[in-house]
């Protein structure tokens, strides 16, 4: 088997890969870069799901890196769309004007200018990606992991390197390396935190989505029935309250029973979208809720319809955590939201069924039409040196003193505490927070040394990872876990040693500082 080595080995190119690879090479380093899809970007590309972000964005806490990422998606559509004048003029650029967030846009926008954000390392021969490739086993040596085995165009390839990072959507690194970690809800009784369930449950996890992009056109562009379709037209989950294939969903505030609107193409003036969720959550309309396109945004016919991305309550499969056989049943399950849109659903107008809606896997990139990658909220998280909790940063805990202060913090990040309904029985679970620190602690395994965390698998539990899964907390972890292995490397020390001296954390925070790593929050109010 041929063997690749570089300074350090990023496995998994979502957002948080990206990050970290950005991270090492800005230190200096030599990155290797895994991804299993065509696109790298994770949840803003290959999962297609629109950027979930704080209020605040568009002036503060994110990182620097992050907010090129934002600002390189509203240059490309000003330099390549057909914008019209009073977008294009537009300084925070909505794009989709979706209530979701304020920056929705199509997928492939992203990819290139993510492409482009690595290009110039490419270039150099400093960074190299390797696509497709998924990790197949690890060699370990002590508290050390010495190799990652990947599988790569039919070959199985060897990556070595001194630094591992896990930047996989469901920590596919952690049980290959023998890295400490646990899956599922931790009990009341481990964590102390008021929304934990009584007693714990490895296998009880949020619900993972195949989303996918539709239009509103002339024609009938109804799918095939799905073989499965019956099934999940009368399914009815005890706490849903409704047919899951209906426009009745919990509200996942409240868990009182909501019904949401659709219409395909209104006539709504983009320049009039606030996409504030502490003002309004959006999800009236499901139309306009994650719409990526907004015709009115472009020149009179350049897009026939507004796009719109559904990832909605309906399609959230929790019949199991994820596996490849469960992706399957949730692909079917998001193909028959599909095709009930498309003939059965009830219309405003009395009627049933909207066939104009069509598939629009063009813009998703996926083979089937849905988009190439499920979005995963949940996976696998090391056991860390400092495991995030709810008594951390809940709002109804803290109240006017904030979120725990933490002396070792590596970022910030704001979301409320958002868990879909799991595998386990469990509805949603909604907890408002306060802004929040990242601490370096919850990217330190116990053990393991060279092995760090840059995702969704840090050191959270089951209930704090509904605030820490979104994207720019997934971008600021994977972004800090790749400069903290060029850190080590260049001072020959552990990550351990850094978090747990002073000197070593002082002088790796003013590195932060310096790349555009926001530490700590500015007074904030609304939360």
């Amino acid at each position: 088997m041929r063997e690749l080595h570089a300074d350090v080995l990023v496995i998994g190119g979502g957002l948080g890969g990206v990050a970290a690879a950005l991270g090492a090479l800005r230190a200096g380093r030599s990155v290797l870069l895994t991804e299993r899809y065509a696109w790298l970007g994770g949840q803003l590309t290959s999962q297609a799901v629109p950027p979930d972000e704080h209020s605040w964005v568009e002036r503060f806490g994110v990182t620097a890196s992050y907010r090129a990422l934002r600002d390189g998606i509203r240059d490309y559509y000003r330099s390549h769309y057909p914008l019209t004048d009073r977008a294009r003029s537009t300084r925070d650029l909505n794009p989709g004007a979706g209530h979701v967030s304020r920056l929705c846009h199509e997928p492939r926008v992203a990819v290139a200018v993510i492409d482009a954000m690595l290009a110039p390392y490419r270039g150099s021969g400093r960074l190299t990606v390797l696509q497709p490739a998924w990790p197949v086993s690890a060699e370990t040596d002590g508290d050390r992991v010495t190799s990652v085995t990947v599988h790569h165009h039919g070959d199985e390839l060897v990556l070595t390197a001194p630094y591992v990072l896990d930047a996989t959507e469901t920590g596919e690194l952690l049980p290959l390396t023998g890295t400490e970690h646990v899956t599922g809800a931790e009990s009341r009784h481990e964590t102390g935190e008021p929304s934990a369930p009584e007693a714990g449950d490895p296998g009880n996890e949020q619900a993972f989505s195949v989303c996918f992009a539709i239009d509103h056109v002339d024609g009938d562009h109804t799918v095939d029935r799905p073989a499965s379709y019956g099934f999940w037209r009368d399914y009815q989950p005890t706490f849903w309250g409704a047919p899951m294939l209906s426009w009745q969903t919990p509200n996942p505030r409240t868990l009182e029973l909501s019904t949401r609107s659709f219409t395909p193409n209104p006539d709504d003036d983009p320049a009039l979208v606030d996409a504030d969720q502490r003002v309004n959550p959006g999800d009236g309309n499901l139309w306009t809720f994650r719409r990526i396109a907004a015709r009115r945004q472009f020149r009179d016919g350049a897009y026939p319809s507004d796009i719109c991305l559904v990832n909605w309550p309906m399609i959230d499969y929790f019949e199991a955590p994820y596996s490849p056989a469960a992706e399957v049943a949730a692909r079917e399950l998001s193909r028959s939201v599909l095709y009930w849109m498309q003939t059965e659903a009830p219309r405003p107008d009395g009627g049933t069924g909207w066939p104009g809606l069509r598939l629009r896997g063009d813009v998703t990139g996926g083979t089937d039409g849905l988009a190439m990658a499920p979005y995963i909220r949940e996976g696998r998280r090391i056991r860390a040196e400092y495991t995030i909790v709810e008594q951390d940063l809940a709002l109804d805990v803290r109240g006017d003193k904030g979120a725990v202060s933490h002396p070792d913090s590596a970022g910030v990040g704001m979301y409320r505490i958002d868990l879909h309904p799991s595998t386990g029985g469990d509805t949603y679970i909604d907890v408002a927070s306060c802004p929040f620190e990242i601490p370096l602690g919850a990217l330190i395994p116990q053990r393991v040394e060279n092995l760090l965390p840059a995702g969704k698998n840090i050191g959270t539990t089951h209930i704090t990872n509904g605030s820490h899964r979104l994207h720019p907390v997934e971008w600021n972890v994977g972004e800090v876990a790749g400069a903290l292995a060029g850190f080590c490397l260049t001072h020959a020390v552990t990550p351990r040693a850094v978090r747990n001296t002073p000197a070593l954390l002082a002088a790796f925070q003013e590195r932060l500082t310096a790349d555009g790593v926001e530490l700590r929050w500015p007074d904030v109010a609304g939360y």
